[in-house]
């Protein structure tokens, strides 16, 4: 269980470097003016989405649901890990939107400015920070 554990941890920190980065290339490519930053900045954000952030988020998941298996479905009944699974759901949608926002640029249909996405680039520090002290705290 603890090869498991360890993994889960080491996939979620490889999502979130992508949740973390992937909205601030967004903040460059939206100020960027001239059309090779932007084909550099596609390539960047396609690599980052599709080679790190995707497995990673796959990875995390399917590894967190293993540990559920392995301690026992009773542990669903718990608040701190309903809470943890409402904040997950939460990440999911934020990477989709991220993939959304991806493919906005790509086509050339993006519709935020570089500030909307510095703001936008701070969700998920504090669904981590939620989520880090649920599982450290297991409140009720």
């Amino acid at each position: 269980m603890l090869w498991v554990k360890a993994f889960h941890i080491i996939f979620m920190v490889t999502w979130f470097a992508g949740l973390f980065y992937l909205p601030r290339l967004f903040v460059y490519h939206a100020a960027s003016i001239d059309d090779t930053s932007h084909q550099r900045f596609l390539v960047m954000e396609r690599k980052l989405y599709y080679g790190i952030m995707t497995p990673g988020a796959i990875l995390t998941i399917a590894l967190g649901f293993w540990l559920i298996h392995l301690i026992g479905y009773s542990i669903l009944s718990a608040f701190w890990l309903q809470a943890k699974l409402a904040l997950l759901i939460l990440l999911i949608a934020y990477h989709i939107y991220c993939g959304k926002l991806l493919n906005d640029f790509k086509n050339n249909k993006n519709q935020h400015g570089h500030v909307w996405y510095r703001w936008f680039n701070e969700l998920p520090v504090f669904i981590l920070v939620a989520i880090i002290l649920l599982v450290e705290i297991q409140p009720l």
